[in-house]
């Protein structure tokens, strides 16, 4: 069995974009939230707080301020978590169409998070870097 991939070109090929159902969305807990954390996606610790992507829905459900709302892409290539040049060529791909991005690498795969009204656009320009790699 092959390990994770490093290689540009081959991620590039074979990343093989999915669209997550549902919609996402950004937010910050307070300190005293009680949120069922089975239902976040990711946090990370900041000074100014606790930033989390969740459901729209249990974002709603437990007060919790909107920062944005978002569409969930999966490259699923098994990319290494050491590859060079990944984030620069898809990021660089939306960003030429105006789609930002704000992606979260996990152990086996890239996450993108994008703005839910560009999911279709941003698989689109997803799709057609794959293609041309």
């Amino acid at each position: 069995m092959n390990g994770p991939e490093t290689n540009l070109r081959q991620l590039l090929r074979s990343m093989q974009p999915e669209l997550n159902g549902g919609i996402y969305v950004y937010t910050v807990l307070p300190p005293a939230v009680a949120i069922d954390m089975a239902q976040v996606l990711a946090t990370f610790r900041e000074a100014e707080g606790l930033t989390a992507i969740l459901p729209e829905a249990a974002a709603r459900a437990a007060g919790l301020p909107i920062l944005f709302r978002c569409a969930w892409i999966t490259l699923t290539v098994d990319s290494a978590l050491d590859a060079v040049g990944f984030t620069a060529a898809f990021s660089r791909a939306l960003g030429d169409a105006g789609i930002s991005c704000n992606v979260v690498a996990a152990a086996h795969h890239d996450h993108l998070f994008v703005p839910f009204e560009r999911a279709a656009h941003a698989l689109d320009c997803l799709r057609a870097l794959q293609a041309g790699a």
